[in-house]
């Protein structure tokens, strides 16, 4: 065999290997695909009055995704959790989060177990197809020490324990005060994500909420990488409320303060983030549901 066949079989030997590996290596890799999406709270009166009706013209704006803020005795905007499963895939939509607070009342100190209402909220929220169950809101009854709040974390992470055997995750998600406030002169935002467990708690930053209370979310985002799967996409514009002139209220994409695309362009590269969710409640002239299509169409120039 001549030198040149010999270095030109090896070479394909070496070849060969690499894209084998290349192979392998890109078959265990999780390629989890990018989720755009929108809050319902954005239209929260179109869904009073009709939801059906309301949900078939997200679809029809290139929605696919909705992320759920109605759930009362133990229906998503009055249906039950498989009639609102057939509501979302008869109009080609799917829910993967959803808002539900879990507040006191579902944590039963006595028993140190979840009370049968959180108990239901996590099998209807599976039966629906979720896969976070999100609690948007902590008591202020839960928060006035640095320990009650240490403490209560430790149901939100038991709360990861009890979604985790339903096939999903539980998460929060901020509002102001959680930048705002202090407890033994830390931060209640930085109590909270140091007491949760990455892996049974995760965190839903909404990017406009915290700016009001101080919060800043490429500061956070830099502060704990890998730690949002999924993201408010929301902007803010200053308002003018007379003694306090550090109020504002929520506007479409690109048109406030927040620097919304630095910011879900750092999430999706740093944040481990893969659901961009819509949020909009502040309308400024324009209809809900005008509001949200504009969102989608920046949103979607963005390369989302």
């Amino acid at each position: 065999m001549n030198t040149s066949r010999r270095n030109f079989l090896k070479n394909s030997a070496v070849i060969a290997g690499s894209m084998t590996l290349s192979n392998e290596l890109f078959a265990y890799k999780k390629v989890t695909p990018q989720i755009v999406g929108v809050q319902l709270y954005s239209v929260r009166e179109d869904m009073k009055k009709d939801p059906i009706a309301t949900l078939k013209q997200l679809k029809e704006m290139g929605y696919v995704y909705v992320e759920h803020a109605n759930y009362v005795d133990r229906k998503f905007y009055g249906y039950s959790a498989s009639e609102f499963k057939k509501v979302l895939q008869d109009n080609g939509l799917k829910m993967l989060s959803g808002h539900t607070v879990m507040g006191k009342q579902h944590w039963d100190e006595t028993k140190k177990d979840f009370t049968d209402a959180w108990k239901k909220t996590v099998e209807d929220a599976a039966v629906v197809g979720q896969e976070y169950v999100i609690s948007p809101y902590l008591d202020e009854n839960s928060r006035k020490s640095f320990d009650q709040v240490k403490r209560y974390m430790d149901v939100f992470n038991k709360s990861g324990v009890l979604c985790k055997k339903s096939g999903m995750k539980f998460g929060y998600h901020n509002h102001q005060f959680e930048f705002s406030t202090k407890l033994n002169d830390v931060k209640l935002y930085d109590i909270i994500m140091k007491y949760t467990d990455p892996k049974l708690v995760v965190q839903q930053l909404d990017m406009g909420n915290m700016y009001e209370g101080g919060g800043r979310a490429l500061s956070i985002l830099k502060q704990y990488p890998g730690r949002f799967p999924l993201l408010h996409v929301k902007d803010e514009i200053r308002v003018d409320k007379g003694e306090n002139p550090e109020k504002y209220e929520s506007a479409v994409l690109g048109t406030g303060v927040v620097g919304v695309k630095e910011i879900v362009d750092l999430a999706k590269k740093i944040g481990g983030t893969t659901q961009f969710i819509i949020e909009q409640e502040s309308y400024q002239n324009k209809t809900a549901l005008e509001s949200v299509k504009e969102d989608l169409r920046i949103i979607k120039n963005w390369g989302y």
